[in-house]
């Protein structure tokens, strides 16, 4: 049920130390091949991690036959000594897998504005290397967790091939293209620019459209990597379509695990004339702390979904916004609609449905509610 679900792959999870609570902080994946093809999205901020510029680079050539993961040390806004820390990183794991250190991307998550601590990050890669397994994929996704509360793995199989993945995130889940580290595998024989293609089509609906608390990270990765030893060239509708799947999975995973949360919030915008509009009205939704402060508290306050809509560029006019909360449409024509005492919010999903009627288009966005767990844990997360 993880990265090495899918043929020719190892993986690792072991405590490196890097956590001062000794739970595990360091994980390793590694492409046996016969292909060592690749493919990665990375987090839009302007301000971008060390290991974040490093993969970058190694992506562009399109291999990648290891990856290292941290957790407990996010290695961003650390200066040059930072991105030394990386190089010596991606070297550290060439050197111990016998591989090309411009092949291994490197990936962190932990606390910004801290070097790591390469006495324990390096001797752990040597550990690691040498407890790869084929079964190690459930330990690889323990120990890139931060705030996570459990460990997130998906996978499908197809005949004669299979993606598979692992993810990390609970929190600055507002991502440009990517959230939180996420590693997918795959056995398929596909080269490195079907990957891309794939993976963007696929992270644009799914990654790219959990939206939990409107703060994007600095090291948001999502890297995809084929080892073509199942043998098999899926088709390719088929192959982009299996792993959109598996980054859906993921990304529900991630939104229903956020920091805090008590509710999982699906807001579906209809009737809107383009899909960019759908997506910035249902951003603007999600990203309405009223609006999340309400749901936890199970009020049913369409108001505050009508005023999200009204900060944003999309089409449409005021008076023909319709609003349904757990399918009961409140609000009709911009005004009052059905009863809101029909509306249940006893269970964890609730379901906002937005009708622009302006238009065909449609996006769906998934968020979850403001809590006090969620302050209390961002209130203490550096001390």
């Amino acid at each position: 049920m993880s990265v090495t679900a899918a043929q020719g792959f190892t993986a690792a999870g072991i405590a490196a130390g890097i956590k001062e609570n000794g739970n595990p902080d360091l994980a390793l994946v590694v492409n046996n091949g016969p292909r060592l093809a690749a493919a990665g999205v990375f987090t839009s901020n302007r301000v971008k991690a060390a290991p974040v510029v490093w993969s970058e680079q190694v992506l562009k050539g399109g291999t990648v036959s290891a990856v290292v993961l941290n957790s407990g040390g996010a290695n961003a806004c650390t200066g040059p000594l930072g991105f030394q820390d990386t190089h010596a990183t991606a070297e550290q794991a060439a050197e111990a897998l016998g591989h090309n250190a411009g092949e291994v991307a490197v990936a962190s998550t932990g606390l910004i504005g801290l070097r790591l601590p390469m006495d324990k990050l390096l001797p752990g890669i040597d550990r690691a290397a040498a407890e790869l397994t084929e079964h190690g994929g459930e330990k690889a996704a323990i120990a890139i967790k931060t705030t996570d509360s459990v460990h997130k793995t998906a996978v499908v199989t197809r005949e004669g091939w299979t993606v598979g993945g692992m993810a990390k995130g609970a929190g600055m889940l507002a991502p440009g293209l990517a959230t939180m580290l996420v590693v997918l595998t795959t056995d398929a024989d596909v080269p490195a620019a079907d990957l891309d293609t794939a993976l963007r089509a696929a992270t644009r609906t799914t990654f790219d459209r959990v939206d939990s608390d409107g703060c994007m990270s600095t090291n948001d990765t999502v890297l995809l990597l084929a080892s073509g030893a199942s043998g098999v060239v899926p088709d390719t509708a088929a192959f982009a379509e299996a792993v959109r799947t598996v980054c859906d999975d993921l990304a529900r995973q991630l939104i229903g695990d956020a920091e805090g949360a008590s509710k999982d919030i699906r807001i579906e915008v209809v009737g809107a004339a383009g899909e960019d509009d759908a997506v910035e009205v249902g951003r603007s939704i999600a990203r309405n702390n009223l609006l999340k402060c309400a749901i936890h508290g199970e009020d049913p306050n369409w108001g505050r979904v009508l005023s999200a809509i009204g900060t944003t560029s999309a089409v449409f006019e005021p008076d023909q916004l319709n609003v349904a909360i757990n399918d009961v449409w409140v609000c009709k024509n911009g005004s009052v609609g059905e009863d809101r005492e029909l509306v249940d919010m006893r269970y964890r999903e609730v379901r906002i449905t937005a009708d622009l009627a302006a238009g065909t288009e449609s996006a769906v966005i998934w968020a979850n509610d403001l809590t006090a767990d969620y302050v209390h844990e961002n209130s203490a997360y550096s001390s």
